[in-house]
């Protein structure tokens, strides 16, 4: 095991790697939302206009009450199409961000596959939930493909632990209880009797990242909802 160095990334370079991501998924929805908007108009002014030429063709200039009886049918018809139309909207918006967010998990399981880029990140998720227990013992539990790497780790965790908190750590990455590779990388870590468990799995970051990002992502795609009263 190599005694070097790791340097860990800082909070602020976490919430740069983090703020980076959040980039990447804003300008996968501005081209969505544009997509979106393009297909829709298109599609109501098409169906609008085959529903205006029907209708015309049927109204008898000389009969008032047929001319009443079309108008009333006509916008009816342009209610429907404008209900259909906002429903299709919306489930294509859910979709899209459905999209963008399995784009940024595809991204971060390809992390997990550059050791060279994914060491510090690991090194700085396991110190994080290290420095939150302040536990003299601490258990590590990460993917099986992460196990190497994460015994390679416990020096310099253990090290740079002791720089901050002035404390000695025993940390113990646990073979027989591994993650998930739904969890795709990352670690959880618990005091020795595993009472207390902090989750810092890549998998549980995206989702605290879609939680707090959805609101701004939904206002850049689609802007301010008319009928919105209250925002994120």
């Amino acid at each position: 095991m190599s005694s070097s160095i790791i340097t860990s990334l800082t909070p602020n370079q976490v919430n740069d790697e983090l703020n980076k991501m959040q980039q990447f998924i804003r300008k996968e929805a501005e081209e969505k939302a544009r997509e979106i908007e393009l297909k829709a108009n298109q599609e109501y002014e098409i169906e609008k206009t085959s529903i205006v030429r029907s209708e015309t063709a049927n109204i008898d200039a000389n009969s008032a009450d047929k001319l009443k009886k079309a108008n009333l049918k006509q916008q009816i018809t342009k209610s429907t199409i404008a209900n259909k139309t906002r429903l299709k909207v919306l489930t294509q918006r859910q979709e899209s961000l459905n999209e963008i967010f399995d784009q940024t998990k595809e991204a971060l399981v390809k992390i997990t596959k550059n050791k060279q880029q994914y060491k510090p990140i690991m090194h700085s998720l396991i110190l994080e939930g290290l420095l939150k227990l302040l536990e003299e013992s601490a258990i590590v539990r990460v993917t099986a493909q992460d196990r190497q790497l994460a015994t390679e780790l416990i020096a310099a965790l253990t090290k740079e632990y002791k720089e901050i908190t002035k404390r000695d750590v025993n940390i113990i990455v646990d073979s027989d209880n591994v993650l998930s590779t739904e969890d795709i990388g990352g670690a959880i870590v618990t005091d020795a009797a595993g009472k207390i468990e902090l989750n810092n799995t890549l998998q549980e970051r995206l989702k605290l990242l879609s939680e707090e990002a959805l609101p701004a992502i939904r206002l850049e795609m689609f802007g301010i909802t008319k009928t919105r009263k209250f925002f994120d």
